[in-house]
């Protein structure tokens, strides 16, 4: 098969879904052995192109990108709307196109797919920027309309799939996500002056931030020594109030130096409200750091038996986890570390080719 998959995303600072992407390319090439060809397409501008170029440098993979002129947004919308010309004019013969959440252009043949990452534009469009609500807007009932097949990253958002946009259940193969081999126990840990709780998440409404610092002042009433250490960029189009007592906040923090922060970590928090499936909190596992996720059931296959679950909404509730996560530390550990074991890339880019050789 030649396997032609988007890869757009990639042109901006790789967070949760640029990170699947690389894993997920990196799995297909993996699990393809050499008997498919697999082609990373994708159009942007200069800036984003080089991005691209960087993120691709150690993955086996032919090489399509077209480079626009500003405003690159704009000649992938008009592209998607048209529907013309088709994707094969730029890309040339395919079995597959998988396309992004940044463009859905038409195909002449071959199977069409795609990954939806989780449907929270749809559920809460408060939670998500106007042009985020509308780009996923239009993708989804594209995706729902003409795929053959619309990958998700869990069970939960499979289902979500299937009862929010129609698709047929049997239509929606689970391909989760993998464990970067960057994320073990052994390695350098950050020291930062004091133990620490660590978080990591893009400032955004859905990852409630707000009510784990709320958490943490409470926590901190009886551990005075420990920090709040935030690993994530603000956002434009939200405030973002991570101010207190013993709190920092990093910004953005490149993959490279995140597996030191999380095993210098007294514990990692993850109080999200809303996930497709939550891959920080395996890279916590894999690390070897005790975690502590929001009780929200989109976290229920990250976390598997092995994190201390609480209400995301209720500060007292997290404060408490918190306290348990740091106590039981002993046996957090190892059980995190055998559940992260089940994440591979591997094992993402086999769902995928078991995916498209069920519909060929």
């Amino acid at each position: 098969m030649r396997i032609v998959v988007d890869v757009t995303p990639l042109s901006l600072p790789r967070t949760g879904i640029g990170n699947y992407t690389v894993g997920m390319l990196g799995g297909l090439v993996e699990a393809a052995e050499g008997k498919h060809e697999v082609v990373a397409f994708s159009v942007s501008g200069p800036r984003g192109a080089r991005r691209i170029r960087e993120a691709l440098t150690s993955l086996d993979v032919d090489r399509r990108q077209l480079v626009v002129p500003p405003s690159s947004h704009t000649w992938r919308t008009a592209w998607s709307r048209l529907g013309l010309p088709r994707v094969e004019r730029l890309v040339g013969r395919l079995d597959v196109f998988h396309f992004s959440d940044w463009m859905y252009p038409s195909q002449r043949s071959g199977l069409r797919t795609t990954t939806v990452y989780d449907l929270s534009p749809l559920h809460h469009p408060e939670w998500v920027a106007p042009l985020t609500r509308r780009m996923h807007g239009r993708k989804y009932a594209n995706a729902a309309r003409t795929c053959d097949l619309v990958f998700a990253i869990s069970g939960f958002t499979a289902d979500d799939v299937s009862e929010t946009l129609g698709v047929p259940r049997d239509r929606i193969p689970v391909a989760y996500p993998g464990v970067h081999p960057r994320y073990t126990p052994e390695g350098e840990r950050a020291d930062l002056g004091s133990p620490y709780v660590l978080a990591v998440a893009t400032l955004e409404p859905r990852k409630n931030l707000e009510t784990l610092v709320a958490a943490f002042a409470l926590v901190r009433n009886r551990r005075p020594d420990l920090q709040l250490v935030v690993a994530g960029a603000p956002v434009h189009w939200a405030e973002h109030k991570l101010s207190g007592e013993g709190v920092t906040a990093l910004g953005f923090v490149e993959d490279e130096r995140l597996p030191a922060l999380y095993r210098g970590a007294e514990v990692f928090a993850y109080p999200s409200l809303f996930e497709g499936f939550g891959i920080p909190v395996v890279d916590a596992m894999a690390s070897g750091t005790p975690v502590v996720a929001s009780s929200h059931p989109s976290l229920d296959e990250a976390a598997g038996d092995a994190a201390v679950r609480a209400d995301p909404k209720r500060p007292e509730a997290l404060t408490s986890a918190i306290e348990r996560g740091i106590a039981e530390r002993e046996s957090l550990v190892p059980r995190g570390l055998e559940h992260a074991r089940r994440f591979t890339w591997r094992a993402c880019g086999e769902a995928h080719l078991h995916g498209f050789s069920t519909v060929t």
